[in-house]
């Protein structure tokens, strides 16, 4: 027990650093004045002068250390809730420029299951899992205005597009892009759309594909390493725009409770956190490339418009900002002979991987195993 007080004390002293850090204080002692908190020390524990010590057999107690005491949440969460937040909110970004989700802790893949076992196993062996089997980085080099899809030669599981808006490609050529030609049956799409306008845009292009909309991922951008106002004010926004969006669209009949040989569902959730890049970079979080090899287990993967900066063992990558090309059709279909096309997967893993859960409705049909032996084929969507 003393152990695990320790380590929480810790622990807690770790996060009280980096909080100080955070709003600019020097020290953790600052903390209370830049929290608005206040010193409590009982007075049971106080010195009584002229008593408690008439025999001299006892010493007087000592003065208590000063103690950090939050009044209440409003008082922590300085910017994010209290009796009136607007107002609050408006001075705490005034002072700092922090962003409020830059107080949301444990949101890197290093530490977010640390408190969670399981679920940190779970991470690993299905990373180590999908290293394994992952096919040799390729990549190719092409302008997609002018580049035919059909040249590619195989058809993908998982197709992941990001879209250069405002570098001469509007949405009416991403419209144009005939993404059918290299979709399988059934696969899953993945389309970076930005905010605002970019939410319809996208849903017109995955319908236009051939995919049904079933999620949205939302990158929320935090600023810890660069604190002040955004630098990137759109003219058309009415507030500060600190995130963007990733949709995603399904392609055939997949369903969650039959095809474990195929997805992974419940994995991983649907929103990240982290921090803004530079002003101009267009780079995206690595987490979502996590968040597709987690979820279908399809070895088959496509990034469009990817850059030398984001090819990946297992995927292939292309666009007119890499630097040089080894793409070669029939070696890339060699990687997928018959029982190669997924990453498969353990005993181990599907023991603890999230399950869906059992149909309680009356009178229903079976739905197969679920398992990762399986592979039937339901009648309804994911």
């Amino acid at each position: 027990m003393s152990e695990k007080l320790k380590e929480l004390r810790e622990r807690s002293q770790k996060r009280k650093k980096l909080l100080a850090q955070t709003l600019g204080v020097s020290s953790v002692s600052e903390l209370r004045q830049a929290l608005g908190a206040t010193l409590d020390v009982p007075a049971k524990k106080q010195a009584v002068p002229g008593g408690g010590n008439e025999g001299g057999d006892k010493p007087v107690a000592k003065d208590q250390p000063d103690e950090l005491v939050y009044t209440d949440s409003s008082t922590f969460l300085k910017g994010t809730q209290s009796s009136n937040p607007h107002n609050d909110y408006c001075q705490h970004f005034v002072d700092t420029g922090q962003r409020p989700q830059n107080f949301i802790r444990d949101v890197g893949l290093a530490d977010r299951f640390e408190e969670y076992p399981k679920l940190r196993e779970l991470i690993k062996l299905k990373d180590d899992l999908i290293a394994q089997t992952a096919t040799p980085p390729m990549y190719l080099k092409c302008d997609l205005k002018t580049f035919d899809l059909k040249q590619m030669g195989n058809k993908f599981d998982v197709i992941l597009v990001e879209p250069p808006l405002g570098s001469g490609w509007r949405w009416q050529d991403v419209l144009a892009l005939d993404l059918q030609q290299i979709a399988q049956a059934r696969s899953f799409i993945f389309l970076w759309c930005g905010s605002s306008e970019g939410l319809d845009m996208g849903r017109e292009c995955l319908k236009k594909w051939g995919f049904r909309r079933c999620e949205d991922i939302c990158w929320i951008k935090t600023n810890i390493k660069n604190p002040g106002h955004s630098k990137n004010l759109e003219h058309n926004a009415v507030f500060q725009r600190t995130k963007e969006h990733c949709l995603m669209g399904i392609k055939g009949t997949v369903r969650r409770s039959v095809d474990g040989d195929f997805i992974h569902a419940n994995v991983d959730i649907d929103l990240i956190i982290s921090e803004d890049p530079e002003f101009g970079s267009s780079e995206k979080p690595i987490e979502i490339f996590h968040i597709m090899e987690h979820f279908c287990l399809g070895r088959r993967r496509i990034h469009l418009f990817g850059r030398d900066s984001t090819i990946r063992p297992g995927w292939v990558t292309i666009g007119h900002e890499l630097t040089n090309s080894n793409f070669n059709a029939e070696l890339y279909a060699s990687y997928f002979t018959e029982g190669r096309e997924s990453t498969g997967c353990t005993e181990r893993i599907e023991a603890l991987r999230p399950k869906s859960p059992p149909n309680t409705s009356k009178g229903a049909r079976p739905r197969g195993r679920g398992g990762f032996r399986g592979r039937g084929r339901g009648r309804g969507a994911l």
